[in-house]
Parts: structure tokens; C-alpha cells; sequence
């Protein structure tokens, strides 16, 4: 009898707290809308009002001091008719493949280096980071002082090695320039590929190694079949993530070329800063910028259908 009473009890208590729960779901609801609001509003503020109010732009033919009227398509048929934003689309893919293709092989091999380092791994690790940590603007100055045509630290520094005879032209040449800002791109990403990868290294078990191992693989069927399908996951997020911030760079091409010589280093976002605030045709820099955009969600789109194959995998 009294155990009847206990759970007759527990059924009413619980059937209170039921009723009551409407109530605390509510409360619950609106401290939740209460800590989201700030983080939409400034998503509302700083990304989809700009984003909005570019694509009106791209449709006008506003100038620096005139809002313009609805002109449609029109600064698209213009670009695509541009020899210039022809040749910036090929830098684009030109700059954004082989930097991605050399942080990715590099990233690989210091990520691997890393984690066989034993002494001063601490040490080493924060330096390797150094690149990543340094505002992109005062290091790509630097860049340009190491390669600039008068002052040169490169070209001197290979005169004295008696590599070569006469200075290289490494900004002034077409070529070449694109080589340069390629390199210090490169630069500037590799940490955040060695130090990403890294993680994911550290979470591989080792027992898998020892069981490959005591199985007779070497070194390259061990990377080949435990490490490298195991980092694909992560490997995916870092070059989707890498794609981004390397199709639209900045900084670096502009303070190291400015989009030349010739427009051979202009990319979208040094050439929509040339168009649209240079040259004051407002709405064809936002047209230009908006040409990033599909391909971004096209990037985007393969890189998660990447990443889901591989956790599928796993």
C-alpha cells in the first residue's frame, strides 16, 4: 500500500511538472531569442545589408557621388566583353590553383614534420604560426622591400651566392610577379594548413600504425593508407576554407603589384578597388565582386559533398 502511494505520487508530481513546463519552455525560448539577437543583428548590419546593397549596385550604373538607375545586366555584358576582367578571371584561377596545390603539399609535409619533432615542440610550433600572426598589410611590405627592382635583399643575396649575374626583375615582369605574390601567399597560409592538419594528425590512434607496421608497411603504404584517408575529413575543411580567403585576396597582391604589371596580378578584389573606387564606376566594381560569389557556392557545394563522403567513409 505504501509502495502504491509512492508511485501515486511520483505520477502526480510528474504530471505538475508537465503542466508547468509550457511555462519554463517559454522562459527558456525567449533568454535563447535574447542571447541570438546581437549575433543577427550584426550578421543583418555587416553581412546581408552589404551583400544586398551590392547586388543593387552590380544592377546600376551608379557612380562615386550618383546613385544611378536600374540598368539590369548590363555591367555583366560589359565584363565579360573586357579583356581586362577576362585576364582577371584567368589570374584568379591561375593565382588560386597553384597557391592551394603548394599549401597543400607543403602543409602536408610540415604538419608531418611537426609531429616528429620531440625537443622544443612548443617552440617550434609557435614560430611555425608566426607568418599567420603578423598583420597581412606590414608583411607583405616587407615582401615588397625584399623584392623591389632598386633594394632588392633577394636578388642580393643571390649575387653574393654567385647563383646569379644581374638582378632578377621580380615585380616588374609579368610572369615573374605572379610567381611572387603566389610565393608570399603561400607564405602566409602554409601555418594555418601545418598547424591544422597537425590536429588532425594527433587525433589519428597509434594503433593503427603499430598494426600496419607489425603487418610489414613501410612508411609511404602507412601514409598512403592510414594517414592520408584519415586526414581527408579535416584536409577538406582547410582547402574549402583556404579557397575562400585565397580567390579573394587583397592585400597582398595590392601592396606587392597593385593588380600589374600589364593587369597580369589583378585579381577580383584588387580589380573591383580599381574599377569601383579608383575609377568611380560604383556598379561595375560590385559587379565584379559578385562574379566571386557563384563560384564561391559552387567551391563550397563540392567541398561538403567531399567532406560527407569521407565521414561516410569513416
Amino acid at each position: 500500500m505504501v509502495a502504491y502511494l509512492n508511485v501515486e505520487k511520483r505520477v502526480a508530481g510528474g504530471a505538475r511538472v508537465m503542466r508547468r513546463r509550457p511555462g519554463f519552455l517559454a522562459r527558456d525560448s525567449n533568454v535563447a531569442y535574447a542571447f541570438i539577437a546581437p549575433a543577427f543583428f550584426l550578421l543583418v548590419v555587416l553581412v546581408a545589408y552589404p551583400f544586398l546593397l551590392s547586388v543593387w549596385l552590380s544592377l546600376s550604373d551608379a557612380r562615386v557621388g550618383n546613385t544611378g538607375s536600374f540598368i539590369g545586366l548590363d555591367n555583366f555584358r560589359r565584363l565579360l566583353s573586357s579583356p581586362i576582367f577576362l585576364q582577371t578571371l584567368q589570374n584568379s584561377i591561375v593565382f588560386t590553383a597553384a597557391a592551394l596545390a603548394a599549401k597543400t603539399v607543403f602543409g602536408i609535409g610540415l604538419a608531418l614534420l611537426l609531429f616528429r619533432v620531440v625537443h622544443f615542440k612548443r617552440l617550434i610550433r609557435g614560430a611555425v604560426l608566426l607568418p599567420f600572426i603578423v598583420p597581412t598589410a606590414l608583411s607583405a611590405l616587407v615582401w615588397w622591400w625584399m623584392f623591389e627592382p632598386l633594394y632588392s635583399v633577394v636578388n642580393w643575396t643571390l649575387k653574393s651566392l654567385h647563383v646569379i649575374n644581374h638582378d632578377i626583375p621580380w615585380l616588374p615582369d609579368p610572369y615573374l610577379a605572379m610567381f611572387t605574390v603566389i610565393l608570399v601567399n603561400v607564405w602566409r597560409g602554409l601555418p594555418f594548413f601545418a598547424i591544422t592538419l597537425l590536429a588532425g594528425l594527433v587525433a589519428i590512434p597509434r594503433e593503427l600504425y603499430e598494426a600496419a607496421q607489425s603487418d610489414g608497411a613501410g612508411p609511404i603504404a602507412r601514409f598512403r593508407h592510414i594517414t592520408l584517408p584519415l586526414l581527408m575529413p579535416v584536409l577538406a575543411v582547410v582547402i574549402l576554407f583556404s579557397t575562400i580567403f585565397t580567390l579573394s585576396d587583397f592585400n597582398i597582391v595590392y601592396v606587392l603589384t597593385r593588380g600589374g604589371p600589364m593587369n597580369m596580378t589583378h585579381l577580383f578584389a584588387t580589380y573591383s578597388f580599381a574599377l569601383g573606387l579608383q575609377g568611380g564606376q560604383i556598379g561595375q566594381g560590385a559587379a565584379v565582386s559578385l562574379f566571386l560569389f557563384p563560384i564561391l557556392l559552387a567551391v563550397v557545394f563540392v567541398q561538403l559533398r567531399i567532406v560527407r563522403k569521407a565521414a561516410l567513409y569513416e
